[in-house]
């Protein structure tokens, strides 16, 4: 399904948009990185990297903060995106950070690598002297989210004050830091959840098969559906059972939910999208659901 006119000239400022933000990174910083989840906004940040620099590839590394509990198929696209976009792609474990002392690994039915990935994604920042960060956080996807600048300033310890933000008028932005601070950049910052859709569908690019509907057993839990993976402890009662499901973001596999769906093709995952009323964070990210203020509590402390 092709986009309409008005779709049409929608995406076509979006991407201009977040093509002008990856070239004023690439003028103004050193060592820049783009964070890579394998999930369908990296995906989208890839691609529009790409365009960016064209016929070059992107003049900086991708970097994975890999719990260890990652989806197969994530890491299956993962290494083919990378080989097929030709850059090079870091990897910051926090399986290193867990054996090293530095964090201590929960257990239980609840236990999640999530959080944990902070203090691997702060370490590996400081280890490679980044200066910039580009994530793929949109401002639809939760309240934390929508207070974020497109260059979101991080102090030496990594931590995110809400209170401490540049303004970006007429598309100005402001990357000026001292040396142990970084810039966060969110391109994607003015997308929706279904601007995303629209525009892969419309861009013809590839995901991991996890976002179209396909056949697993699941959990239910706390009003989510969790993937039954080898990662996933399960609690007393809980019993798996066969769904038809798609995700609608990826992450650490022990808490990160999906949906019942029917949904196998681009155009009909953004047709769902286009229905849809609740955020795709809100509906299948267990870890988001901790306190209302769950998430800002985390990107003060340099998540994400």
């Amino acid at each position: 399904m092709a986009p309409t006119v008005y779709e049409s000239a929608h995406l076509d400022a979006l991407e201009a948009e977040s093509v002008h933000i990856f070239r004023e990174v690439a003028a103004t910083f050193e060592r820049p990185a783009l964070l890579f989840s394998g999930g369908k906004d990296s995906a989208v940040m890839l691609h529009l990297a790409a365009k960016a620099f064209w016929p070059a590839p992107p003049p900086f590394p991708l970097l994975h903060v890999d719990t260890g509990h990652n989806f197969d198929e994530v890491i299956a696209y993962r290494d083919r995106a990378v080989a097929r976009a030709g850059v090079r792609l870091l990897v910051g474990r926090v399986q290193d950070d867990i054996d090293a002392g530095r964090v201590s690994e929960q257990t239980g039915p609840q236990a999640s690598r999530n959080r944990l990935q902070t203090a691997t994604l702060l370490r590996t920042i400081r280890e490679h002297a980044f200066d910039a960060v580009f994530g793929g956080a949109r401002r639809d996807e939760e309240k934390a989210r929508a207070k974020e600048r497109v260059f979101s300033f991080r102090d030496r310890l990594g931590q995110w004050d809400p209170r401490n933000q540049r303004p970006e008028l007429w598309n100005l932005y402001n990357g000026r830091h001292h040396r142990g601070e970084h810039i966060r950049v969110f391109p994607l910052s003015n997308w929706t959840e279904l601007d995303i859709w629209t525009y892969i569908t419309a861009e013809g690019i590839d995901l991991p098969s996890l976002y179209y509907a396909h056949r697993r057993p699941v959990v239910q839990r706390d009003g989510m559906l969790l993937a039954h993976t080898r990662f996933l402890t399960l609690a007393d009662g809980e019993r798996p059972y066969p769904a038809t499901v798609r995700f609608r973001t990826v992450g650490d596999a022990t808490c990160t939910g999906c949906v019942e769906s029917a949904a196998s093709t681009p155009a009909e995952v953004t047709a769902e999208v286009a229905a849809t009323r609740v955020t795709e964070r809100g509906a299948t990210r267990a870890d988001d659901r901790v306190s209302e203020a769950g998430m800002e509590d985390r990107k003060r402390e340099g998540y994400f």
